[in-house]
């Protein structure tokens, strides 16, 4: 079986999977159009966000077997269409959810102790005691968006602390489990300290949170967005600031990064310029499941299910 490596990934990927008998081929630098040119010569793609892989991409992928996206979300890949052709998609959120997991909750802690602002006044010979003054997760509660392998990750940190409430409300049909009860989204815009967003980009995430959103949440709150940019409303999330709704916000990730999540336009950008002076904001460039752990995992993670699969 032939497999075409689109994106550099842990070199552990290739080594398992040549052991196990499979051709690999590197085309890191080639465009999308260059690659549509010879796809029909494989059996097997791995990519992580470089590229939308679409109806046309595949259409032209004669003897495709697989797609396996290295990280978790699938919305680079056409799947109903894939899946129209037989051709199996496989990704690894297992292998970042721990990463995530421990991401958002260094955000969570550095957010609400305000550890951030509060060191970069020191660095400029200030020691403002009282400005500073942060609060405590203590008798909070959680609402997580999203219980899969993050949001659960997540949930699962968040049980070593006192006292506190976790709710996660999720599309899909989950049970309550020990670490985090199964809510209504009502329930959660009722009692919610902190909104957690663990949710894949789709039709019914894209800019969930919004003014809509701000609004039914009965006190004002933190944001923490480690999952896609596009679920969260930048221009809403500034309202919801301004009006001292919205205690803060932690984002792994904004709706202003490129396709590939390697790139920002800074320049010119207003909303964004709010959230860069905002000591209320603490913004990271999409690094919650970039740790050197998870880059072995991921890649791991995905040759053990192309082996067992074919």
């Amino acid at each position: 079986m032939k497999i075409i490596h689109v994106d550099k990934n842990h070199p552990i990927l290739i080594k398992l999977l040549s052991k196990f008998g499979y051709k690999n081929f590197k085309y890191y630098n080639s465009t999308k159009i260059e690659i549509e040119k010879i796809i029909e010569n494989y059996d097997g793609i791995i990519i992580r966000s470089r590229f939308k892989i679409d109806k046309s991409f595949i259409k032209k992928a004669k003897r495709l077997k697989f797609i396996a996206r290295v990280g978790s979300g699938k919305e680079n890949i056409d799947v109903d269409y894939a899946k129209r052709n037989n051709i199996k998609i496989f990704t690894s959120p297992e292998g970042n959810s721990n990463a995530v997991g421990e991401h958002a909750l260094g955000l969570l802690l550095s957010l609400i102790n305000k550890i951030i602002p509060s060191n970069q006044s020191v660095k400029q010979f200030k020691w403002l005691r009282e400005k500073y003054r942060g609060y405590e997760l203590e008798n909070k509660i959680i609402g997580i968006i999203g219980y899969g392998h993050t949001g659960k990750s997540f949930a699962k940190k968040l049980s070593g602390f006192n006292n506190i409430k976790v709710l996660f409300y999720d599309i899909k049909e989950i049970k309550t489990d020990e670490y985090a009860e199964k809510s209504s989204l009502e329930k959660i815009f009722k009692n919610a300290d902190i909104i957690s967003f663990h949710v894949d980009e789709n039709d019914l995430s894209i800019k969930m949170f919004n003014k809509s959103f701000i609004k039914k949440m009965r006190k004002p709150f933190w944001i923490i967005n480690t999952s896609r940019g596009k679920v969260v409303s930048l221009e809403d999330l500034k309202w919801g600031i301004e009006k001292n709704i919205i205690f803060g916000a932690g984002l792994d990730v904004i709706e202003l990064e490129d396709y590939s999540f390697e790139k920002v336009t800074f320049e010119k950008n207003k909303i964004l310029n709010f959230f860069l002076k905002s000591e209320k904001v603490i913004i990271t460039p999409h690094i919650a499941g970039w740790t050197y752990e998870s880059h072995h995992k991921l890649a791991k993670t995905i040759v053990n299910k192309i082996s067992k699969y074919f």
